[in-house]
């Protein structure tokens, strides 16, 4: 295990400028860059919005506006005498949003508010914190999973008996690389390919090792070329069919062979689509230097080489107006699309884009609204490979929530799609509403997002993960449930980026459970800037092909105690993906590293729980080895919010 070493500073009573009084320590005056919020940025005497803080038609003026769920843990020393605060939903809700708050102490529970609304008077606050190390103030959602809850701590205080300490903690955070260095040749990626017939055709062949790498294709079926120079297989896609042919790839260390199945009768998206979209980076800001930048870093990282495909556009790239004859334009940040995704596919690999069935796009930008066709034939003019066609505005448009109304914008557009004459795939972006897993394919997508906006924070990406259960029936190979992008490496949602919010054990959490329940997997960050630890969570080839697998289910959770779940997906070569994931439990108190250590649990898998008779081998995934054979149960030691990642081979 190699480790990277790096430095945070945790949070831990150091104080900016002065107090009202010398044992008096307000909240306000830490470093609140470390105080997770579930949506945008926590604010200093200001709502989450930047508003000013507003309780129950009471103003207050001095406080942190946060958005649940919100955690923050400050080492109080054992000094500390007390922890006082006023606290309340704020009026600034859009819509009605249930919060609790609490304190925590050393992993107990000291004081809850119990589920409080929008309306709601502040409760006071007065705990004792005699003999407390370190502290947590905690805002969860009240238990409904809506995304509406902005909270107020309001003058958050601790009391000490003597002057107030001025601690500063600054401790290592080890960025470990598990997966080891493989020099033997190895061709990546899906075993099966779909396309439809007659149409234009891409596929770079994925292929890792020690350079010099020699890599030949036989066997393609009439109309399709192998390029040695960028390892792509391009041209027309065959007739109606399913065709297989041999990629042989060898070097010093060996030599290795895969056959791949061209399908042409099955549709698009057969496996779960690996790429990036500029959104978690960019946001609006996106330009064409910054995706030409994007689809360069794609190869020379040698992500490509491990199967990732797509250069997606999200919003902002959009014209303010249309030609006389309704066309849609990209504005003055991308000069020529059509030069861009030639450029983009000279390197094997595809072009996505982004488009809203509503007038507007969610930044402003034009929509499709009226204008699907036209859009339709101008992306498969540019040679768009994707599109994301995101609710945004049609909420204006749409007569009610009803699942027709639902529906009826993504129908539309899947049939102007198949009148483009071109591969797209289609992803609906919708946030889960009116239970899309169950009819997203009936619409013609070939995946759809099952949930709201991820943000790199624990909450966010944990409550979004691990709630995807309810749709793990309806993923299948070309309809796949999207629990949105990956947020690792540097985010930001804009021109300015900081690295995840997530710890290294959260990102392979992360990583791992995209993996199991067969995800779309978007990268999010700069990869222009991806540093040793980000670019080998993406590239572990044996992860990559659980999620790539060509059986195409959707992980289940099969066992759930003491903070600990176990996860499973059926591969297509008979063996199982088991995932041990260390979550916490459900009274907060494990939502915190109260040690700042590994704090690993150990656990015992049961063949029961695998639903197992026989013995069994265990392989971990992240570090590639082999643990041995086993009769009953195994055990494991997962690390807190981590995982440890298992392929099960049965005799």
């Amino acid at each position: 295990m190699k480790i990277i070493t790096g430095l945070i500073i945790i949070v831990s009573g150091a104080m900016i400028g002065c107090t009202v009084s010398k044992n008096v320590l307000f909240v306000d005056q830490l470093d609140l860059t470390q105080m997770e919020s579930g949506w945008g940025e926590n604010h200093i005497n200001k709502s989450v919005d930047g508003n000013p803080l507003k309780i129950a038609g009471k103003t207050y003026e001095r406080g942190i506006g946060t958005h649940a769920v919100s955690k923050f843990l400050i080492n109080t020393g054992g000094t500390a005498v007390s922890f006082d605060a006023l606290a309340g939903v704020d009026d600034e809700n859009s819509k009605p949003g249930t919060v609790e708050f609490k304190i925590l102490g050393d992993r107990k529970v000291l004081w809850s508010s119990g589920i409080m609304k929008q309306g709601d008077a502040a409760k006071s606050i007065h705990v004792s914190l005699k003999g407390i190390k370190k502290m947590a103030m905690l805002v969860t959602d009240g238990g409904d999973n809506i995304n509406y809850d902005h909270a107020d701590w309001i003058n958050p205080r601790i009391t000490y008996s003597q002057t107030a300490p001025m601690v500063s903690s600054v401790i290592q955070k080890e960025y470990y690389i598990l997966t080891p260095v493989n020099n033997k040749p190895r061709i990546n990626g899906a075993s099966v390919v779909g396309a439809n017939p007659n149409h234009d055709f891409i596929f770079r062949v994925p292929v890792t090792g020690k350079p010099p790498l020699k890599v030949s294709v036989k066997g393609l079926p009439s109309g399709l070329l192998y390029d040695s120079g960028n390892r792509s297989i391009s041209g027309k896609a065959p007739a109606k069919g399913a065709y297989e042919f041999l990629v042989t790839a060898e070097n010093a260390e060996g030599s290795v062979s895969k056959k791949i199945t061209i399908r042409t009768d099955k549709g698009l998206s057969l496996t779960p689509p690996l790429g990036w979209n500029s959104w978690n980076c960019w946001g609006l800001s996106v330009d064409q230097k910054k995706v030409k930048a994007a689809a360069d870093a794609m190869v020379s990282s040698g992500l490509a080489d491990h199967g990732w495909t797509y250069i997606n556009i999200d919003d902002g790239w959009e014209a303010s107006e249309r030609t006389m004859e309704g066309e849609l334009l990209a504005n003055e940040k991308f000069p020529d699309m059509k030069v861009l995704t030639n450029y983009v596919h000279s390197l094997g690999l595809k072009s996505g884009i982004y488009s809203s069935p509503g007038p507007q796009t969610c930044g402003g930008f034009q929509g499709s609204y009226q204008n699907e066709l036209s859009d339709a034939r101008t992306w498969a003019k540019w040679g768009i490979d994707y599109v994301k066609y995101d609710w945004c505005s049609y909420g204006q448009i749409a007569i009610d929530q009803s699942l027709p109304e639902l529906k009826k914008p993504y129908e539309l557009m899947r049939k102007m799609l198949d009148q483009a004459d071109r591969d797209i795939v289609y992803s609906l972006c919708q946030y889960g509403m009116g239970k899309v897993w169950e009819w997203g394919a009936e619409v013609g997508g070939n995946l759809w997002r099952t949930t709201g906006d991820i943000t790199d924070s624990w909450n966010s990406m944990a409550g979004i993960g691990f709630a995807q259960s309810k749709s793990s029936a309806f993923a299948k190979p070309g309809n796949w449930n999207d629990p949105d992008m990956l947020v690792v490496g540097q985010v930001g949602w804009g021109p300015s980026l900081h690295p995840s919010k997530l710890t290294p054990d959260e990102q392979y959490t992360h990583i791992s459970l995209w993996a199991l329940l067969a995800s779309p997997l978007l990268i999010g960050c700069d990869m222009t800037q991806m540093d040793a630890f980000t670019l080998n969570l993406l590239t572990n080839d044996e992860v990559l092909e659980i999620n790539q697998d060509a059986l195409g289910k959707q992980a289940g959770l099969i066992s759930e105690k003491d903070g600990i779940q176990i996860w499973m997906k059926p591969l297509s070569d008979g063996t199982m993906a088991v995932g041990v994931f260390n979550i916490g439990t459900a009274d907060g108190t494990e939502s915190f590293n109260w040690d700042d250590q590994p704090n690993a649990k150990k656990v015992t898998v049961t063949a029961e729980e695998l639903a197992l008779k026989t013995k069994f081998k265990v392989r971990d995934a992240w570090r590639q080895t082999d643990l041995g054979e086993f009769t009953g149960s195994f055990e494991t030691n997962v690390p807190f919010h981590g995982v440890m990642l298992y392929r099960i081979i049965t005799q």
